[in-house]
């Protein structure tokens, strides 16, 4: 049975500034009126403290007290509206934390503006905001609001028109991670730059073996990338590639022994330093990190230069900080291959996103996803759709023969264009495919609006949780849109206000 959530007293709220003259301040204003009232209109917000409440208390050892309870649903309000607002906005946690100072309004969102202090989260506490809740409670925020969009008139929700759930826009992308080109020889030099880093942190703290300054490795490896970077790839500089490539092996053998060295000492003198016990484990998880991956990407290295032997794309490793990023072969210009997560993504005829999957590993073929994200709509939304809309990737015969059987419509786009030819002289069909080309710009309204170009966030489960608070900043972003858009149509009053909702 879930937790009661405790009532808490709210800190009296001056009124928002009355700004003049700037058009995109009062359009940014609305849209976040209108959030603010979705957010407590549709209980979503409630919802959200409910879920990380659970959470917390399941974690809790002690049982906790009515007062910390209650510090700690401010605390889950606050941590919702800063991560709804930030992935509005795409700044980092520094440059938000200073436009929280700044501005009025994003106090006001965020419920900071108390009448006798304003108390801004500093960056770590921002940090911490976003990590409130793992990806799949965060996915059940997102089903939460899916399911009351999906139960409610476009009266209760001051919408101009009905939410429409009855066609579906399916396709995939790649979520690109934020790492350089993965080329073999340079997943050594990050090796040996990581390692000779972290040495010259323990050897500033008075921990030091015996060996040359970790700045000469570094300028060692350096002069053997450039000297690298300048063979080509023609017959006669082949066997110069392989001769630098063998130094480059011998000089990350060597640093990776002086690593281990001062690894090891650390670990059994870190009371001597300055270090806290967790300040100096994090030193030896990263040397750790880097130790355990160094020796398959010298192997892999060797395998391709020097053996001349093809890796598989399952066994190639792309990055050492990035273990779960997969090589996805796109076949698109500009973009034939690309590294990264494949990314589902399910839209209504109104551009809000209804269902969304990060892959970990390789995902399947796109005729694969198809049915097993339509079962997650179903479940949701109560109902399945009338007609279900994709690419040619998505289309297979047994995907058209159970969507016949189940009544929905197939506009699946075929993969034989004699069979698209036949079927682009249906009036609906036609007007389906025509309107599955905006689910490629929708694509990059998620993409680039609201997770960021590229991603910040490292490993999968940060990436994952993102993926999620970006959907959820998109569709109540695309809600308030259409709010706004009602707002617009209906007539003024006679004394000349628009029925806004007042910002107090």
């Amino acid at each position: 049975m879930p937790s009661r959530i405790l009532p808490f007293p709210q800190d009296l709220r001056p009124r928002l500034p009355n700004v003049l003259g700037n058009v995109d301040y009062l359009a940014l204003r609305r849209q976040l009126e209108h959030i603010d009232a979705l957010l407590t209109d549709t209980g979503l917000e409630r919802f959200f403290v409910q879920v990380a409440l659970d959470a917390w208390l399941a974690r809790s050892k002690t049982v906790p007290s009515a007062a910390e309870q209650a510090r700690f649903q401010q605390r889950s309000c606050r941590a919702l509206r800063c991560n709804l607002l930030r992935s509005l906005v795409q700044d980092d946690f520094r440059g938000f934390s200073c436009q929280l100072a700044s501005s009025p309004l994003y106090q006001w969102f965020c419920h900071l503006d108390a009448v006798d202090r304003i108390r801004v989260p500093s960056k770590s506490e921002l940090q911490r905001f976003a990590q409130w809740l793992p990806a799949e409670p965060m996915r059940k925020v997102h089903e939460e609001l899916i399911r009351i969009i999906a139960s409610s008139d476009a009266r209760t929700l001051q919408l101009p028109k009905p939410v429409d759930l009855d066609a579906v826009f399916l396709d995939t992308t790649c979520i690109k991670a934020n790492i350089h080109f993965p080329i073999d020889w340079v997943l050594l030099r990050d090796g040996v730059r990581t390692l000779m880093k972290a040495t010259r942190l323990i050897r500033e703290q008075g921990l030091c073996k015996r060996m040359e300054s970790p700045e000469v490795f570094l300028r060692r490896m350096n002069s053997l990338c450039m000297e690298m970077s300048r063979r080509g790839r023609g017959n006669s500089s082949r066997k110069e590639r392989k001769r630098v490539l063998r130094l480059m092996k011998k000089l990350t053998a060597v640093v990776r022994d002086h690593a281990r060295r001062h690894r090891d000492m650390l670990d059994a003198n870190w009371a001597k330093t300055k270090w806290t016990r967790p300040q100096a484990q994090q030193v030896l998880r990263r040397i750790d990190q880097i130790l355990e991956l160094l020796p398959k990407a010298m192997k892999q290295a060797h395998e391709r230069i020097i053996g001349e032997r093809p890796v598989p794309n399952a066994a190639k490793m792309l990055s050492l900080y990035e273990q779960d990023v997969r090589v996805i072969v796109r076949g698109k210009a500009g973009a034939e291959v690309e590294f990264g997560n494949t990314l589902l993504v399910a839209e209504n005829s109104q551009g809000l996103i209804v269902d969304v999957e990060l892959f970990r590993e390789s995902a399947p073929a796109d005729s694969q996803l198809l049915f097993r994200s339509l079962a997650r709509l179903w479940s949701v939304a109560g109902k399945k759709p009338e007609a279900v809309v994709t690419d040619r990737g998505f289309s297979s015969q047994s995907n058209s023969d159970k969507l016949k059987e189940g009544g929905t419509f197939d506009g699946t786009c075929p993969r034989k264009p004699a069979e698209l030819k036949r079927r682009m002289k249906s009036g609906k069909f036609a007007a389906m495919q025509k309107r599955r080309a905006q689910t490629e710009g929708r694509i990059g309204v998620l993409k680039n609006g609201f997770l960021g170009a590229p991603m910040r966030a490292e490993g999968f489960e940060h990436r994952e949780r993102a993926v999620m608070w970006g959907v959820l900043t998109h569709n109540l972003w695309v809600l308030a849109r259409m709010r706004v858009a009602k707002e617009e149509k209906t007539p003024k009053r006679r004394d000349g206000g628009s029925g806004l909702r007042k910002a107090a």
